[in-house]
């Protein structure tokens, strides 16, 4: 059928070569200005939809699905104040390297600076968020600006996957008549027939992009080997990945043929699945507790680090102390993109490679130790960790967060929320073989998009979806809640409520006199309303059996589970400080 207007033949252009390009979903929020692009999405086959009132939670849930999939789900928003609320999420994505692709509709160019409404200067608004960004040129019937509309749409489509993922930005002004019910004289069957490659395109993108993997010179290669096999006291550290599976087989084999214990970040993805009880691997994880005790013969002599830096706090500073008490020390920083993730700059050297790629080359090379004394030392430093834990009978949030863990369906995913819960999950979730993916948004660590971002991953898979999330969080967040029905999707959200703000129990200001209202700030709301608003199950409870009970009956039940444990935080974040004291007693 011949596109009525320019416009139509201009959004179904754009459409037709993400779906060539491997696009299958994008989430699209209502506006006027973005008319053609929203009714080309809508209609086409292979494109499915989700439609977001809220642009903030749509670019959240964007997010959350380009996570678990490794690969974008375009925006689609109008003009004005509706793309700065895709900002949050822009930064996350930069920050955390994931994958976005923005498609603003805007107003002609001869608009800018005129007073005109709804138009502001979009083209500049994400910075150095951003990998790439251009404003498409205006819709005309026009052989080579269609062949550049398509060739610059296949190629955001690769740089949002490119060896640094992140969001792209694509500006697409409008002229009325937006609507494909105004027909114009602008295109006609005989123009499109005369131009088959500018219309139909080719079978596949229009620009296939072929991704390189960054890999060592030889040299330096057989060196880090030659490091490798030297080391007495090596020692792995695995920070959140920056792909949603990475592959757990090639750090396994590197791990069994060094002998190297592996500190992992819960959201590593090496954390859990069957990696962890391979013969010869030893995969570590409470750590945060007692990182303090890599000193003397704990102390490792050779670091290798992959992914950005880690949750830990008390590891970050402990590998930095190290570092200034032996300069020798060689902590080498693996990254794709040759990028800095180390904010105490104690490591010793970039090494720009594919983390997987060298991981397998390295682990070629080398022939399994005889004996891995250093990792028997770590191991029985964790082994003896985790009973302290288990211990604990008085009743805090780090329990729900590890139990929440130990108990969520085999395989699952599992979002964690910022603030406290990612910090109780690193120092309390015990390493296991269970098929967990964990998630979090650790680029800039906000908590303003948490319940949307985990939507956005349940959207892209079948597992059943545990959302863990404060009381802050969820609040920030309940108009993500909207998702569930609208997209007909079900999650078991475990809220932490201990009535706002319990991560500023950690900094000295917790001393101050401003502390109470200005930091935490205690909010009293009632959040059970929420599951009249949004036909959701709510339970509350304040025991760890009516928690474990509560969980485990909403994995046998249909729709989406709220379960509510109240804490009291002053009393809570006493006991966090009481088990380290025991750690430190006992262990250290």
């Amino acid at each position: 059928m011949t596109p009525p207007n320019v416009n139509t033949l201009w959004g179904e252009t754009v459409v037709d070569e993400l779906a060539k390009s491997g696009v299958d979903a994008a989430v699209l929020s209502p506006g006027s200005r973005s008319t053609p692009l929203t009714v080309a999405f809508a209609q086409h086959p292979d494109i499915e939809t989700y439609s977001q009132l809220d642009e903030r939670s749509a670019a959240f849930f964007a997010l959350g699905r380009a996570k678990q999939t490794g690969k974008p789900t375009p925006l689609v928003c109008t003009s004005g104040t509706a793309l700065a609320n895709y900002h949050p999420a822009v930064m996350e994505a930069g920050r955390a390297r994931v994958p976005m692709l923005l498609l603003t509709a805007d107003r002609p160019p001869e608009l800018d600076d005129s007073g005109a409404n709804q138009t502001v200067s979009q083209s500049t608004l994400y910075g150095d968020s951003l990998r790439h960004q251009r404003t498409l040129p205006e819709p005309e019937v026009h052989d080579r600006k269609l062949r550049s509309l398509r060739t610059a749409t296949s190629r955001s489509v690769a740089t949002t996957t490119a060896t640094k993922p992140g969001p792209v930005h694509l500006n697409v002004p409008f002229r009325k008549p937006l609507e494909p019910t105004v027909e114009t004289d602008d295109v006609s069957e005989t123009w499109l027939d005369a131009h088959p490659l500018a219309t139909k395109g080719r079978d596949g993108p229009f620009v296939q992009t072929t991704q390189g993997t960054p890999a060592l010179p030889a040299g330096d290669h057989a060196d880090l080997v030659s490091a490798i096999e030297s080391a007495e006291r090596g020692l792995i550290v695995c920070g959140p990945a920056d792909e949603p599976t990475p592959d757990r087989s090639a750090l396994a084999a590197l791990a069994r043929l060094t002998g190297f214990p592996v500190l992992a970040d819960p959201l590593s993805g090496l954390r859990f699945g069957p990696h962890t009880e391979q013969d010869g691997v030893t995969i570590l994880g409470g750590y945060d507790a007692w990182a303090d005790g890599l000193s003397g013969e704990c102390a490792p002599d050779f670091v290798l680090r992959f992914g950005a830096s880690p949750t830990s706090k008390p590891l970050r500073k402990r590998l930095a102390a190290l570092a200034m008490a032996d300069p020798s020390l060689r902590q080498y920083l693996v990254d794709p993109t040759g990028g800095w993730r180390e904010a105490e700059f104690a490591a010793t050297d970039t090494l720009v490679a594919e983390p997987t790629r060298l991981a397998r080359s390295l682990a070629d090379r080398l022939t399994s130790p005889d004996g891995t004394p250093y990792a028997d030392r770590l191991a029985a430093l964790e082994a003896d960790y985790w009973p302290l834990v288990a211990d604990e009978d008085r009743f805090f949030e780090g329990q729900v967060v590890a139990d929440a863990l130990a108990r969520a369906p085999n395989p699952s995913t599992v979002f964690v929320s910022n603030s406290m819960p990612v910090r109780d999950m690193d120092r309390f979730a015990r390493p296991s073989a269970r098929e967990l993916t964990v998630l979090g948004n650790r680029g800039v660590s906000g908590i303003d998009g948490i319940t949307s971002t985990a939507l956005g991953a349940k959207s892209a898979s079948d597992d059943p979806l545990v959302l863990v999330t404060g009381d802050l969080a969820y609040y920030h967040d309940t108009n993500g809640l909207l998702a569930l029905d609208r997209f007909d999707l079900d999650a078991t959200i475990v809220l932490i409520n201990n009535d706002g703000g319990g991560i500023f129990h950690l900094l000295p200001i917790e001393a101050h006199e401003t502390f109470e209202g200005y930091f935490r700030t205690p909010h009293g709301l009632d959040f059970s309303a929420t599951g009249d608003l949004h036909s959701l199950s709510f339970a509350r409870t304040s025991t760890r059996e009516g928690f474990c009970e509560a969980y485990a009956t909403s994995f046998d039940q249909a729709g989406t589970q709220v379960i509510e444990v109240r804490f009291d935080s002053d009393a809570s974040h006493g006991v966090r400080e009481q088990v380290q004291s025991r750690v430190e007693e006992e262990l250290l």
